[in-house]
């Protein structure tokens, strides 16, 4: 259910704006994203888990903050994010 350490390190490689960047919103959204997904995967089967469901809700606010303080500071940049993680907004 859990990012994989692997699949973590492939998604900062690939969202990273420069060498050695973990900590940009891009990287951080694309992170939780992945998480989102793993969860909403979890919820197919696991309808009845609503304590999981919490910490769903939480990680998909912890986006969207992430998701607008983008917005507020470059909204070209903000597109090109949502464009390509796939988010519809």
């Amino acid at each position: 259910m859990s990012i994989t350490p692997e699949r973590k390190t492939a998604l900062v490689k690939e969202y990273a704006l420069k060498d050695g960047d973990t900590g940009s919103p891009e990287v951080q959204v694309a992170i939780l994203t992945e998480r989102i997904a793993n969860l909403t995967e979890h919820f197919k089967t696991h309808v009845k888990d609503n304590h999981s469901r919490r910490g769903l809700l939480k990680l998909v606010s912890q986006r969207r903050q992430l998701l607008d303080y983008v917005k507020g500071r470059d909204e070209p940049r903000y597109k090109a994010l949502i464009e390509r993680l796939g988010i519809r907004r």
